[in-house]
C-alpha cells in the first residue's frame, strides 16, 4: 500500500483477498507501528500500468454489481499493481499500490502520554527502509536527550450505523463539550492505566486541567453523551452537509464491527449448452461489446488478448454471428435487479444439466461414464467432477456495527466506494477445483414431509415441532441483531432458507471437513457454494471448491476424491463421524428454544463448525439431525450409512 503525500513510500502489504474480505475501502488497517485507512477508489490509480490491472472480464458478475450500484459501473479491477518491489524497492513498483492513509490522526506517545493530532506537527515520522515498510513509524522527540520516542494511534473512533467513521473528540470530551479556558488548542495527555474491567484511559488537559475518563463515553449512558455524528466519511475526504441522525458508537481501532465488507461473487460458466465460442465470447465481452460490425473483426484481431483467443474461427460469419448472440441475449434478460442478482441459478443449470459445457481454461467439467456409484445411488443423483474453476468476486461496498444481512441487503446502510458513481469496482479471482453433488431431489421432498410431522415433549410435557423451533430462532436471531436499529415494518422471518437449506449445508460440512483430512488442502482453502430451492423451483445440489488466492490452477486432490470408490469411502466416513461428537450429549440434545437466537441445532467446533472463510454463511444453519439419526430417526435424510 502507497499513497501520494506526504508518506510516498510503501507501509506494508495484503494479499488481493485482503483488500476484498478483510481490509478494504474505508476498512483501518492495523501495521506494526501505526494504523492506516483505506481510501476510496477515486484515488485508486490504474495510469500507465498496462496489462499488469487489466479489468476482470466476468460479465454475469458485472450485471449484478451494475443491478445494485447503477450503470456507471463499467469494470471490475483488481488493486493497482506493478511486478519488481523485491528486485528494485526504489523503481516504479514501490510508487504504484493502494493508498491510504494515517487514521486516527490522532496520536500518542508512548513515553510521555502525549495526545496531539498528527497536523499540528508535534510528531516527525521515519521509513527511510524501502525494504522495511513495517519499520515505519510516527515518532516524539522527548525524555532525556530527546530521543526519538515510538508513538501510536490513540485508539478510540466514533462510528454509526450509517457507514460514517470520525476520530473521537478528545477536546470537546475532556472540557464536557466546552473549550479550553486556557488556549484555544491545548496539549493533552492520555495515561491508559489498563485494567480488566472495560477501559481505563484518563485524558488530561494540561493547561486548564481537566481531566476525564474514556470510560464515561462507554455504554447506553455514555452514547447520550457523545456529540452528533457529523456524517464523515474519512476514506471520501466528505461530510454530509447536514449532518447525520444515526447515534454514534465509540469503537476501539481494531473493533470487527468497525467493517464489514459486501461482497458479490460468481463462478465464470457459460450459459447452458453454450460451446467454446460462446464461453470465450462472455469471457472477453468487455472488449467486444464496442465491435460495431463485421467489417471491425480484422482489426480486432491486430490487438491482444483477442489477437489470439479467437485464432480457431476465421472471419467467415460465425464468429460474428455469437457476437451477435450474446448481445442479444443480454438485450432480452431484462432490466429487473433481483434476476440479474441471482448468480446462482446459471451455475445450478450448468452443473445439472444434462450435457456439460465444452472445457476450456475457465471451466472444465467431467461426469464419470458410469455415474453415481451403485452403493450410492439413494444418496447422490449426479456427480460432477469440476476440473478447473475460476471465481470472481467484487466488492460493492461496506457497512459499520451491523453486518450486511444476506437474505435482507437493504436492511443495512451501505457506504459508498467513491464520492460519486463509481466507474470500476475493486475485483479479485481465483482458480481452483471442485467437486458437484446433487441430492435425489425425492429423497427430500419425503425427508420433507417426515420433518414437519415431527414433535418432541420437553421437561414441562410441551410439544414442540423442531422444524419451528428453528424458525422461531431464525426470527429471534434477526430481531436481536440489530437491537434498536430496525426499521418501520420489519418483517423478521423474511429470507428464512427452509429445512431443505438445513440439510444440504450440514451435509456440505460434514464432507469437507473429512476431505480437509485426504485431499492435501486445508479446510480455510475450500468453500461452499449451496444450491437449495423450492417448491416452485426445486433445486438439490452443493459445490465444494476450492478458492484460494495464490494457487494458479489446481492441485487435482480435490477432483480426485470423486473417483467412485473414492467417494464411497468419503461418504461412508463423513456420515459414520457426523453419529457422533465427543461433545454429546450436550451437542446431540442441543436445538435454540426460547429465548436462544443461535441459529444451530446440534452443531459445534468439534464435529461441524469451519473457519469464516469456508462457509457461506458463517455457520449458520446447521444441525446434524437433520442428515444422520440422533434421537429421532425420521428427522435423518440418510437414516442409514452406504
Amino acid at each position: 500500500m502507497a499513497d501520494s503525500a506526504p508518506y510516498r513510500r510503501r507501509v506494508g502489504a495484503v494479499r488481493p483477498s485482503h483488500l476484498m474480505f478483510t481490509s478494504g475501502v474505508g476498512s483501518i488497517v492495523d501495521l506494526p507501528n501505526f494504523s492506516v485507512l483505506v481510501k476510496g477508489v477515486d484515488e485508486w490509480r490504474h495510469d500507465n500500468l498496462g496489462d499488469a490491472t487489466q479489468a476482470i472480464a466476468e460479465p454475469r458478475l458485472l450485471a449484478a454489481v451494475q443491478a445494485i450500484l447503477g450503470k456507471s459501473v463499467k469494470d471490475l479491477r483488481p488493486a493497482p499493481w506493478l511486478p519488481g518491489i523485491d528486485t528494485n524497492p526504489n523503481g516504479d513498483a514501490s510508487r504504484v499500490g493502494v493508498p491510504v492513509f494515517p487514521f486516527p490522526s490522532w496520536m500518542r506517545c508512548t513515553t510521555c502520554n502525549l495526545l496531539a493530532p498528527i497536523d499540528t506537527q508535534a510528531f516527525g515520522f521515519q521509513n527511510d527502509k524501502a525494504r522495511k515498510p513495517h519499520e515505519a513509524q510516527f515518532f516524539h522527540e522527548c525524555g532525556r536527550g530527546n530521543r526519538k520516542r515510538r508513538v501510536v494511534g490513540a485508539r478510540f473512533v466514533l462510528a454509526c450505523a450509517a457507514g460514517h467513521l470520525d476520530d473521537f473528540p478528545y477536546l470537546e470530551f475532556v472540557h464536557r463539550g466546552e473549550e479550553c479556558s486556557k488556549v484555544a488548542k491545548p496539549n493533552l495527555l492520555m495515561e491508559d492505566y489498563g485494567g480488566n474491567i472495560g477501559a481505563n484511559v484518563r485524558i488530561v488537559c494540561q493547561r486548564c486541567g481537566a481531566d476525564r475518563n474514556i470510560r464515561e463515553a462507554m455504554g447506553r449512558r455514555g452514547r447520550d453523551q457523545l456529540p452528533r455524528c457529523r456524517g464523515r466519511h474519512p476514506h471520501l475526504g466528505t461530510f454530509a452537509e447536514q449532518g447525520c441522525d444515526k447515534q454514534p458508537h465509540i469503537l476501539v481501532v481494531g473493533a470487527s464491527n468497525q467493517w464489514f465488507a459486501q461482497t458479490l461473487s460468481a463462478l465464470a460458466v457459460p450459459e447452458s449448452g453454450a460451446n467454446e465460442l460462446d464461453a470465450r465470447i462472455e469471457k472477453f465481452w468487455g472488449n467486444l461489446q464496442h465491435v460495431p460490425g463485421p467489417e471491425s473483426l480484422p482489426f480486432m484481431r491486430t490487438m491482444a488478448p483477442l489477437s489470439y483467443e479467437f485464432e480457431k474461427w476465421p472471419d467467415n460469419g460465425e464468429l460474428w454471428a455469437a457476437i451477435e448472440r450474446h448481445r442479444a441475449g443480454l438485450d432480452g434478460a431484462g432490466t429487473d435487479p433481483e434476476s440479474q442478482t441471482d448468480l446462482l441459478t446459471p451455475e445450478w443449470r450448468v452443473f445439472s444439466g444434462p450435457t456439460l459445457p465444452e472445457p476450456s481454461d475457465d471451466f472444465t467439467l467431467y461426469r464419470h461414464p458410469d455415474g453415481v456409484p451403485a452403493p450410492l445411488k439413494g444418496y447422490y443423483t449426479d456427480v460432477v467432477q469440476a476440473e478447473r474453476l475460476r471465481e470472481v468476486r467484487a466488492m460493492i461496498g461496506f457497512t459499520r456495527l451491523d453486518a450486511p444481512d444476506f437474505e435482507d441487503p437493504d436492511l443495512v446502510i451501505r457506504a459508498p466506494l467513491a464520492r460519486s458513481k463509481p466507474a470500476w469496482v475493486p475485483a479479485s479471482e481465483v482458480r481452483g477445483e471442485g467437486v458437484f453433488l446433487r441430492v435425489p431431489e425425492e429423497l427430500l421432498v419425503a425427508w420433507e414431509k417426515r420433518v414437519r410431522r415431527s414433535s418432541f415433549t420437553d421437561e414441562r410435557r410441551e410439544r414442540h415441532s423442531v422444524p419451528e423451533e428453528h424458525r422461531e430462532a431464525y426470527g429471534r436471531f434477526r430481531e436481536h441483531r440489530y437491537s434498536d436499529r430496525l426499521p418501520a415494518g420489519f418483517d423478521k422471518y423474511r429470507g428464512w432458507p427452509g429445512l431443505r437449506y438445513y440439510a444440504l449445508h450440514t451435509l456440505s460440512h460434514l464432507l469437507i471437513r473429512t476431505i480437509a483430512l485426504e485431499c492435501g488442502y486445508s479446510s480455510a482453502s475450500l468453500s461452499e457454494r449451496i444450491y437449495a430451492g423450492t417448491e416452485d423451483d426445486p433445486r438439490s445440489g452443493l459445490l465444494i471448491y476450492t478458492a484460494v488466492p495464490d494457487a494458479e490452477g489446481t492441485l487435482g486432490g480435490l477432483v480426485s476424491l470423486a473417483e467412485p470408490d473414492e467417494l464411497v469411502r468419503l461418504t461412508r466416513r463423513a456420515l459414520s463421524d457426523a453419529r457422533r461428537c465427543s461433545s454429546d450429549p450436550l451437542c446431540a440434545e442441543r436445538l435454540p428454544r426460547r429465548p436462544e437466537d443461535f441459529l444451530h441445532g446440534a452443531a459445534c467446533h468439534v464435529c461441524l463448525f469451519v473457519s469464516e472463510t469456508t462457509c457461506e454463511r458463517g455457520n449458520r444453519y446447521l444441525d446434524r439431525r437433520f442428515v444422520v439419526p440422533i434421537g429421532d430417526p425420521d428427522l435423518a435424510l440418510y437414516p442409514e450409512l452406504p
